[in-house]
């Protein structure tokens, strides 16, 4: 390998991530994911930690009867798929998790990818062109970013959850559509999407739906969530945001199957239509080998078990409740969360890093999240909590958090 001309494309933004405290390396767990996992260290000792870092909130992945379901599965359909959906990949388990999640969505239909950032940006490049619109919150997510980018659509970022903004920013973009359209004597209609994550995975908060609905409605846009931290989670039975709120869902509900359905893969749900469309447009879904059948099968049995366990659900809104109100009672200024994260604002990127190392050393696992997955001076432990957290586990690491924080570690 020639690592000067390596170098040219590398060295200067490695040294800039080590000088600027947000170069990133990788933990080895020599545990399954649960809410409590073994780490190796980088000098070799392999320490217990109680797991405040994981997405996989209902702790799905290692209830017997459910690894005996993929296993079996395994068994039946082999370890890949061996084609795209559109020429030999499509197998009767791909079919059965999306009738699966539209049934649970409350959906016309679904359709599956093989992560939910493919999801994501095969359906805004699909949907969208030049010459269209897609208004963005300011806090989505990376995949919703580069499908925007991938579509090449006019881009109006509106500031995070501010209704008011979204709605001066689609009339702009109107006025400017009908300015252009009168110069070229284009007759294109206006067209616009609004796209927002439902649950923000670096804050916690969630997007109002309703109001959201009624925008799209009044505009005559189309109106897209991404439901990744949302599905298992929000809503009393973790249907997502139109379950919390009770109202409609958006015209394009996008989701992931590898966070709280602790499988792999993502989906789009919403009507017939929109899913055949996908089908014949998103490239991400055309051009790729299908998920291994396995791994539809274990999704589409987390899903159910899901259904099935409304409860795992409510303990996991509970142990939300009583870790944020153990955080306010040791002095941190948590707000009111639906969703399963907690963020605990630190500001400088070192300290951040400090105080989650000290952490760790204490048998506490909360990474420290910094620049740029946030903005400069906003870092931050982000905790995301699991339905199989004990109360004992949340008082231990709170007090831990409060400690290490006062400490100045």
């Amino acid at each position: 390998m020639n690592e000067r001309i390596l170098d040219l494309f590398t060295k200067d933004a490695l040294e800039t991530a080590r000088a600027n405290n947000t170069y990133r390396s990788m933990r080895l767990m020599e545990s399954p994911e649960s809410s409590c996992v073994k780490i190796r260290s980088a000098n070799g000792v392999l320490q217990e930690q109680i797991l405040l870092a994981s997405n996989s909130y209902l702790d799905l992945a290692n209830i017997p009867e459910l690894k005996q379901a993929m296993a079996n599965a395994v068994l039946e359909w082999g370890t890949g798929s061996g084609g795209a959906r559109l020429t030999t990949g499509n197998k009767a388990p791909h079919q059965e998790l999306e009738e699966t999640i539209a049934k649970f969505k409350d959906t016309e239909s679904a359709i599956t990818f093989n992560t939910g950032y493919m999801a994501n940006v095969g359906t805004i490049s699909a949907l969208c062109g030049k010459g269209d619109y897609i208004f963005s919150d300011t806090l989505n997510h990376a995949s919703i970013i580069d499908g925007i980018r991938l579509s090449r659509a006019n881009c109006k970022v509106y500031r995070h959850n501010d209704i008011a903004d979204l709605e001066r920013v689609i009339k702009e973009a109107k006025a400017e559509h009908a300015t252009q359209s009168a110069a070229s004597s284009d007759t294109r209609p206006f067209r616009g999407l609004i796209v927002t994550d439902a649950v923000f995975s670096m804050d916690g908060d969630l997007a109002d739906l309703p109001v959201l609905l009624r925008v799209a409605h009044e505009q005559d846009a189309l109106l897209m969530i991404d439901e990744a931290h949302a599905t298992g989670v929000v809503g009393k039975t973790g249907r997502g945001l139109a379950e919390h709120y009770g109202c409609a869902h958006a015209d394009v509900t996008v989701g992931t199957l590898s966070k709280a359905v602790a499988a792999e893969g993502g989906f789009v749900a919403g009507s017939k239509k929109l899913t055949e469309f996908l089908k014949n447009k998103a490239r991400s879904f055309i051009f790729t080998t299908a998920m291994a059948p396995a791994v539809a099968a274990a999704a589409n049995a987390n899903l159910k078990y899901i259904d099935a366990h409304p409860e795992r659900v409510q303990k996991l809104q509970d142990n939300v409740k009583y870790f944020c109100d153990t955080l306010r009672s040791a002095g941190f200024q948590i707000p009111p969360t639906a969703s399963a994260i907690v963020p605990i604002i630190i500001g400088d990127e070192a300290r951040a890093l400090e105080i989650s190392a000290a952490l760790q050393k204490r048998g506490i696992l909360i990474p420290a999240i910094r620049y740029p997955t946030v903005a400069r001076g906003q870092a931050r432990l982000r905790a995301s909590l699991m339905a199989t957290h004990t109360q004992e586990q949340l008082q231990t690491a709170a007090a831990a958090i409060a400690q290490a924080v006062k400490e100045g570690v």
